[in-house]
């Protein structure tokens, strides 16, 4: 699995969600994981929670840090379970950097008791399944109450970097799992 940490600011608008982004625009053929940081304000064509849809939600943050991961697999129930993998593997990192138990996985999303400090999504596109996750570097003039990567003096280049290298190390892992395991008969 291909990664690349973007060193340009980019706006998350969703269009980063639709197939061979990353390769169209970076080079990176195949699987891959990107961060960059960047404002997040999500399109309405690109808002795929149909609840968020529905009620015509906005999603919007001033800076966050962004994940972006391209699977070429069709299966929306495991994107969404790799989409898990990837928040807990963040929230795991944050609470090392930390040195305790500071952050909660609920559903999708990592929270610090009430404060939200993710948005997460899991898609399908024609050839692949694509993955979102932002977490608030920033957590002015947000829509809920939210904290930030600033609130906790967490570098987000430094935390990007470990995310994706667990996240692949997990993925490879499982896909060495599965040729090495042998079928009872």
């Amino acid at each position: 699995m291909k990664f690349l940490f973007i060193k340009e600011e980019i706006k998350f608008t969703g269009e980063q969600l639709t197939s061979h982004w990353a390769y169209k625009n970076y080079d990176l053929l195949g699987e891959n994981i990107v961060a960059f940081i960047g404002p997040c304000e999500i399109e309405e064509r690109y808002i795929v929670g149909i609840d968020h849809w529905k009620k015509k939600t906005q999603i919007k943050s001033e800076k966050m840090l962004h994940f972006v991961v391209e699977h070429f697999d069709l299966d929306l129930e495991k994107a969404i379970l790799k989409q898990k993998l990837l928040v807990s593997v963040l929230k795991d990192k944050l609470n090392h950097r930390l040195k305790g138990d500071f952050f909660q996985r609920w559903g999708d999303d990592i929270y610090d008791e009430d404060f939200k400090l993710t948005i997460s999504t899991a898609v399908r596109t024609k050839v692949s399944t694509k993955i979102h996750l932002g977490i608030n570097i920033s957590s002015r003039n947000t829509l809920v109450k939210t904290k930030g990567l600033e609130d906790y003096g967490i570098d987000p280049e430094e935390i990007a970097s470990v995310v994706m290298n667990q996240y692949r190390l997990d993925i490879r892992r499982t896909s060495e799992r599965l040729v090495k395991t042998r079928a009872i008969e």
